[in-house]
């Protein structure tokens, strides 16, 4: 079986193509950088995984990464920049081309929030990048996932290193609710997906981990975690707001103006969704893996002889 993964060389890409892998599938990674994937390649077997260009936004190159394939995997997803370009009109170009070339597979990676009548761009795209590709490929699987961490994310590690760095920690929308979903597990959701589409086909799953938290209490887990203990200090809502509109263009910005527009809705599964536990998939507690990588932000490291956790 040869799956092509579009973003494979990501962060969650990495993880889906080795979950992939492991199940004796054949791989294709589909970069507009092939060199990003390279990493990838050592998780496989002699033969077993071949690195491509594509750009999804480019019809043509897409439907070049398909040809052949059994089933497609969409990731590609940006935080900042032309939503429009890459999670509508991309998923849509990734949808149509496997269509068209025959594939029997789609799983389309979009997010918990996704909905046309966001507030927010990005949540506005997610929402019509659904609804593109459900028209292009009706018997696609969707996969919503909250907030996903791991030793790589730019999440756990974000905070983890503002909160070694400073004795105040300002929290923006400290209420805002997340179910933090480990990356293998929405990794091996996904593989389950591919590997039986007559099981997942046409469905929508959201994926979320076994603790629902605010952003203050996110945040107060991992200075407990790396063994440091800051001064939480809550951000005003019309406060945030301003520093959204006023900074959140510049380079660096802690939030942009459409990121705090999503963090004003909470990211959790829905009550009736589909979520980890009917792709068969047990979901992992924070506290059970993330120590592997936040040790690196004790003051003395693995040399710590404790972290409050």
């Amino acid at each position: 079986m040869l799956v092509t993964i579009f973003g494979g060389g990501g962060f969650l890409g990495r993880y889906v193509a080795q979950e992939l892998l492991s199940r004796g599938m054949r791989v294709r990674v589909a970069e507009r950088n092939p060199a990003d994937a390279v990493r990838v390649k050592p998780l496989g077997g002699l033969g077993q995984t071949q690195l491509t260009y594509a750009d999804i936004r480019k019809p043509e190159t897409v439907a070049h990464a398909v040809a052949g394939a059994d089933a497609v995997v969409n990731l590609v997803g940006i935080l900042s920049g032309d939503f429009d370009d890459f999670h509508r009109q991309g998923a849509a170009n990734v949808a149509q081309a496997a269509a068209t070339a025959g594939v029997k597979t789609l799983v389309h990676i979009s997010a918990i929030g996704a909905d046309v009548d966001s507030a927010s761009a990005y949540g506005r795209s997610k929402g019509e990048g659904e609804e593109a590709v459900r028209k292009a490929f009706p018997g696609a699987t969707i996969i919503r996932p909250s907030i996903v961490f791991g030793r790589e994310d730019q999440f756990t590690n974000r905070f983890a290193n503002m909160i070694r760095m400073t004795p105040v920690l300002p929290v923006i929308s400290g209420k805002t609710k997340f179910q933090p979903v480990y990356v293998v597990d929405v990794a091996r959701a996904i593989a389950v997906a591919v590997a039986d589409p007559a099981a997942h086909a046409k469905k929508t799953y959201e994926l979320g981990g076994p603790q629902v938290l605010s952003m203050a209490e996110i945040n107060q887990w991992l200075a407990q975690a790396i063994g440091h203990d800051p001064a939480v200090v809550p951000v005003p809502d019309l406060v945030s707001e301003w520093m959204a509109r006023l900074a959140g263009w510049l380079p660096g910005a802690p939030i942009t103006l459409d990121q705090w527009k999503m963090l004003q809705k909470d990211n959790v599964v829905a009550p009736k969704a589909k979520g980890l536990d009917a792709l068969g998939v047990s979901p992992t507690p924070l506290a059970a893996v993330a120590d592997q990588w936040l040790v690196q932000y004790r003051k003395h490291g693995r040399f710590t002889s404790s972290a409050k956790v």
